[in-house]
């Protein structure tokens, strides 16, 4: 089972390391897989969502990093032209990276 956990929108950074490429306004969704017990399962947490920037075409396929109004960040992925997002994979060489 999967549960929306959190649904925010505001403006924010994309980031590229710690570059600022452009103010984005974006709005995200976190949903949360949960085990058969009502528990959370922390492997199955997934955030989606868009942003608005003008031209992305340059940034498809980007690995950066989205740092929302609160200060918190993600990691994502834009997966096309119209500014959809995806989260991206957590680095698992824990060479802290990302």
């Amino acid at each position: 089972m999967v549960k929306l956990v959190e649904e925010s929108s505001g403006e924010g950074e994309l980031l590229l390391r710690s570059l600022v490429l452009r103010q984005v306004r974006y709005q995200i969704r976190v949903f949360q897989g949960m085990f058969s017990n009502g528990m959370p399962n922390p492997t199955e947490r997934t955030v989606e969502g868009s942003i608005e920037a003008g031209e992305l075409g340059d940034l498809v396929g980007a690995k950066l990093t989205l740092k929302l109004e609160d200060g918190r960040t993600i990691g994502v992925i834009i997966a096309d032209e119209t500014g959809a997002i995806h989260q991206r994979p957590a680095c698992t060489a824990g060479c802290s990276c990302c």
